[in-house]
């Protein structure tokens, strides 16, 4: 099952759908973003939103975020997700590499990511990627 990788520039009924589909399977407390949504981040510059396709349908997803500070650009990579029919067939893997491939490109010092402990496989690809784990308390200021 190889994976076809692309950047999403327009917003069609197709990634729509897919992201219906697949943001549940991501988040049980976060809703699909909908066609506005995915074209406010489609059309942002600072933002790569990957698609990954297998036999031409959509599998997966992972969002690439630039963010420039006096140290340098950096990167996040978030929300990344592929189908539960797709999974252990590399599709994680390839949407990974594109975004460090593309954070490259654009001349980021670093990409970084989170994971959920539970979440093994994912870890697992993570730091056969090349990421590792940070020494670091991450704090999250949740507005209501």
């Amino acid at each position: 099952m190889a994976a076809d990788i692309e950047i999403a520039v327009t917003v069609t009924d197709e990634l729509v759908e897919a992201f219906d589909a697949l943001i549940p399977q991501l988040s049980s407390s976060s809703p699909p973003p909908g066609r506005t949504g995915l074209e406010a981040i489609v059309a942002t510059a600072d933002t790569a939103l990957f698609v990954a396709r297998v036999d031409g349908r959509i599998v997966g997803s992972l969002t690439l975020a630039f963010y420039r500070i006096p140290t340098g650009l950096k990167a996040w990579i978030e929300d990344v997700v592929v189908d539960d029919a797709a999974r252990g067939h590399g599709v994680g893997e390839a949407l990974n590499r594109a975004a460090l491939d593309e954070a490259r490109r654009r001349g980021a010092k670093d990409v970084s990511l989170t994971s959920r402990p539970s979440r093994e496989a994912a870890n697992r690809l993570y730091q056969r990627l090349g990421f590792r784990s940070r020494e670091t308390n991450l704090y999250r200021y949740t507005f209501d």
